[in-house]
């Protein structure tokens, strides 16, 4: 009987944290110093919302990132679902939330592998993905669809689309070594003076982004590993990988820096434990801060 009750209360207690972590976030600050930035910029970093609302009409967001005062907002996609009803997706959540944001700060997004599911399937989709683009374009945000932008002088930001053949299950796909270059472009002996932003949904190609020239990469997808253990992390990746290499945080190799959000939403299922969604705070500091 005791066992029972101990049961009882253990899952009463699971469902509790479920319940909170799946419809609450928390905001996580990172720092990157480089001597290639003359200022210091915070920027916000929004990814993996999956349609899921936060107050009404995200009202608890947009609170959040107001007091925060970010110098601009950056996404990496899957601000949608791209499951579909009667021949359509829904993005009115999505939508509703970035031209509300485009509207306070400058806004950098690119695809994820929801985006990029709608934008290839035109056989199911027809032209939605350049219908939702181009509307999101006119009230002011910066679709970075395999382009770049220059936020100023010292940093530019780039928006990398990879092919839904890249978010494969269980099986990595291994990238071509001149993938990026005929994405994006490569980058020139005086572009790799400025500090260059890279938005890529897809964390799984760190070492990739850093060799094409990025400084800070900001990536999604993973979720965090929707449950996280103590000491051993995110569970399970959407590729269905066991405690990936690369769940939530901040990375550095050879002097480059992926920040990793868990996303602030979930799809299929919809389970986070442990593991509250994520609004990243990058603040980015310059020379003055550089010792």
């Amino acid at each position: 009987m005791v066992k029972l009750i101990v049961w009882a209360l253990i899952i009463i207690v699971l469902i509790a944290v479920i319940y909170h972590d799946t419809h609450n976030f928390k905001i996580y600050e990172y720092e990157v110093c480089s001597n290639k930035v003359s200022g210091d910029y915070t920027f916000v970093f929004l990814t993996d919302l999956h349609s899921y609302v936060f107050g009404k009409d995200n009202d608890r967001l947009i609170k959040a990132i107001d007091d925060i005062h970010p110098d601009a907002i950056l996404s990496a996609g899957d601000m949608f679902t791209s499951h579909h009803r009667d021949g359509k997706f829904h993005p009115e959540i999505a939508y509703s939330l970035l031209k509300r944001l485009s509207k306070k700060y400058p806004f950098y997004i690119s695809n994820g592998n929801h985006e990029e599911k709608i934008k290839e399937s035109r056989a199911i989709f027809g032209n939605a993905f350049d219908r939702y683009k181009e509307s999101l374009k006119r009230e002011g945000l910066i679709y970075l669809d395999n382009e770049s932008a220059d936020f100023n002088k010292d940093i530019r930001i780039t928006g990398l689309c990879l092919p839904t053949a890249y978010f494969k299950k269980i099986v990595k796909k291994e990238m071509e070594s001149d993938l990026l270059d005929r994405k994006i472009g490569g980058i020139s002996a005086s572009e790799k003076e400025r500090f260059q932003i890279l938005i890529a949904h897809n964390p799984l190609y760190f070492d990739e982004y850093r060799k094409w020239g990025a400084d800070l990469t900001v990536s999604g997808h993973v979720h965090g590993g929707i449950i996280r253990l103590p000491l051993l992390g995110g569970v399970i990746s959407p590729s269905i990988a066991l405690f990936p290499k690369y769940d939530g945080g901040k990375y550095v190799k050879e002097g480059k820096t992926m920040i990793l959000s868990r996303g602030l939403g979930t799809h299929t299922i919809h389970v986070r434990l442990f593991n509250p969604g994520e609004v990243s705070v990058i603040k980015v500091r310059g020379k003055s801060d550089v010792t």
